[in-house]
């Protein structure tokens, strides 16, 4: 039989068929041994086949289906090896929030570049905005205009407010939809939101530290009852990039990529060639130096900066 990961616990997999059934499923041995590198050879997003276990209402998956998409990151403490966030994704929206907890534009660069190395679509949702006032709500513009400059979408939305919940809504029927981001932004209650139904449990935000508990634990799907299904995620504290060569990283920058057919070099890093159409860029404020940052920070396999380095 075939159908959807819905969730993840990391030896037991949720299987979602066309009735709406939910079958209890394992995975069998050989997927274990193929050389695959991730810690996670099937993710939530994941299609497959299954067949009944004699005698149990569980089941064994025999077969993963190819992925048109996926989402990866360095896995938490196996620095060599990868983690699948979730598959066959329509749209990934990351959530971002300037303060409890604040989101890096470090962070939020590693994401998008992640995103366009494996062809997912992504939303920045700015959260909380009931509590942008003052210097945070400049820094939200400031943001802001620099990634609806360079082509990205960004929403307002308020989860507790209900602010412009109707504009997410209104992207997300009839899709596999995904939200990623910081413990604490608030990824659980934007669905009770989209979703009240789905009555999912939240918690609240250590006021001493500003950071997120988790109440996520492992990737879920929830159906949704306009239409489509949302991939709840755990909180993230870092967005490790994964398999991305040098010469490649400049690709998954949108603005640089339009640029780098005017350089000298061919294979130009934007660093200190000569004649390069990316640094002449930066120099004339036509590119962010937020972004730039973060791009020498991946260049460099820096991995631990962009954590607290909060807006560049």
């Amino acid at each position: 039989m075939k159908g959807v990961v819905i969730k993840s616990t990391g030896s037991w997999y949720t299987i979602y068929i066309e009735n709406g059934k939910k079958i209890d499923c394992r995975l069998k041995g050989k997927f274990r041994i193929k050389g695959i590198k991730s810690t996670n050879p099937v993710a939530v997003g994941d299609y497959v086949n299954f067949e009944f276990e004699q005698g149990k209402e569980t089941g064994v998956i025999n077969k993963i289906f190819d992925r048109k998409n996926y989402i990866i990151r360095k896995s938490v403490n196996l620095s060599k090896q990868t983690h699948i966030i979730a598959a066959n994704i329509d749209t990934a929206f990351l959530l971002v929030t300037l303060d409890s907890p604040p989101t890096s534009a470090g962070f939020i660069d590693r994401f998008l570049a992640t995103a366009e190395a494996y062809n997912i679509p992504a939303v920045i949702i700015f959260n909380k905005i009931d509590m942008c006032t003052g210097a945070l709500l400049e820094k939200k513009k400031a943001l802001e205009n620099i990634y609806t400059t360079i082509g990205y979408r960004c929403i307002d939305i308020s989860a507790t407010k209900n602010i412009n919940i109707d504009k997410l809504i209104a992207l997300m029927k009839g899709k596999t939809t995904m939200f990623s981001g910081h413990s604490g932004v608030g990824k659980t209650t934007l669905i009770n939101a989209i979703g009240p139904s789905l009555n999912l449990k939240t918690a609240e935000i250590s006021k001493q530290h500003k950071q997120g508990l988790h109440t996520t634990t492992f990737a879920e799907m929830f159906e949704l009852s306009f239409g489509g299904f949302i991939i709840d995620t755990p909180g993230i504290k870092g967005f490790g990039v994964v398999d991305f060569e040098p010469q490649e990283i400049s690709h998954y920058f949108v603005e640089f990529f339009k640029l780098s057919s005017k350089c000298k070099f061919n294979n130009c890093l934007h660093i200190n060639e000569p004649k390069c159409a990316v640094k002449e860029a930066l120099e004339n404020n036509e590119i962010a130096h937020s972004r730039y940052n973060s791009y020498l920070q991946i260049i460099a396999g820096d991995e631990e900066h962009y954590r607290t380095d909060i807006y560049g």
